[in-house]
């Protein structure tokens, strides 16, 4: 969790509108291209204040949080052990109704995908036991969530969360739906690459880590502000998953493998915890 107060001069910054839907993709593009020609390539950590990405101002701290005793949250905080999460959970193409005396039951709809990866230390040593959870849009582009605004239709087979526990060499596994794009209404004709949300809890309820796995090739990531809110190209392509010819099952679903890296030089690049919230 990020505890880096909002500086006097982070205040002082003008804050875009939020109304920034006139604004056009040229306009957004020329922007990113501004700032990647100003300033030196950043850390693996986004820019807190990036004008493209209209409401990254509002996505991060404005007052110094709330100070609690991380022993006393633990002694009340759910844990999860190998009884807790069931190895089908990690499988999203079952069927929102499946397992259940509903009458309606059918697979998702849209192209079959395994993903699957290993999650290791700075070290590279594996992380074992760890709860990994995933959210997504469907595919076409729609999450399952009551704030939802867009007009794409919802697959009543797909409800687009599952978790896993990796095993004794960090590796976990997860069977899905590849996601669509989205309008997300930063600019107009904004569009979000195709991504999967990734959680991840430590050894304890408070480590909670947020990040976003993308896939390669896609067309949308130099028009991205969120994507390109990392400046530094080695910690972008952190974020994308490999094709993996080894993962595919024969005349069912494509495979992409994505490695985790908690720590050091080759880190994954975390959301800090507000901008989950």
């Amino acid at each position: 969790m990020s505890t880096t107060p909002r500086t006097d001069a982070a205040q002082e910054t003008a804050v875009p509108s939020s109304d920034a839907a006139a604004t056009t993709q040229a306009e957004i593009s020329a922007e990113i291209a501004e700032i990647d020609a100003q300033q030196q390539p950043g850390g693996a950590q986004p820019r807190i204040d990036y004008p493209p990405y209209r409401s990254s101002i509002l996505r991060h701290p404005t007052k110094d949080p709330r100070h609690a005793d991380p022993e006393t949250i633990e002694r009340w905080a759910p844990v999860f052990g190998q009884r807790d999460v069931h190895k089908l959970e990690s499988d999203l193409t079952l069927g929102a109704h499946a397992g259940t005396n509903s009458e309606v039951w059918g697979e998702p709809i849209g192209e079959r995908i395994t993903v699957s990866g290993r999650i290791v230390d700075g070290e590279g040593r594996p992380v074992a036991g760890q709860l990994v959870e995933i959210w997504q849009a469907n595919a076409a582009g729609r999450y399952v969530h009551k704030n939802e605004q867009h007009p794409a239709p919802l697959d009543p087979n797909f409800t687009g969360v599952g978790r896993c526990l990796t095993n004794e060499n960090g590796e976990y596994w997860f069977r899905t739906i590849k996601p669509g794009p989205y309008p997300w209404g930063n600019h107009r004709n904004a569009w979000r690459p195709a991504h999967i949300h990734f959680s991840l809890f430590g050894n304890q309820f408070t480590e909670r880590l947020v990040t976003q796995m993308y896939f390669p090739g896609d067309p949308l990531f130099a028009l991205d502000p969120i994507y390109q809110a990392i400046t530094d190209q080695r910690a972008r392509d952190a974020l994308l998953a490999t094709y993996d010819h080894d993962l595919t099952v024969p005349e069912y679903s494509m495979g992409y493998r994505w490695d985790i890296v908690l720590s050091g030089r080759d880190r994954t690049w975390m959301e800090p915890e507000e901008a989950d919230q």
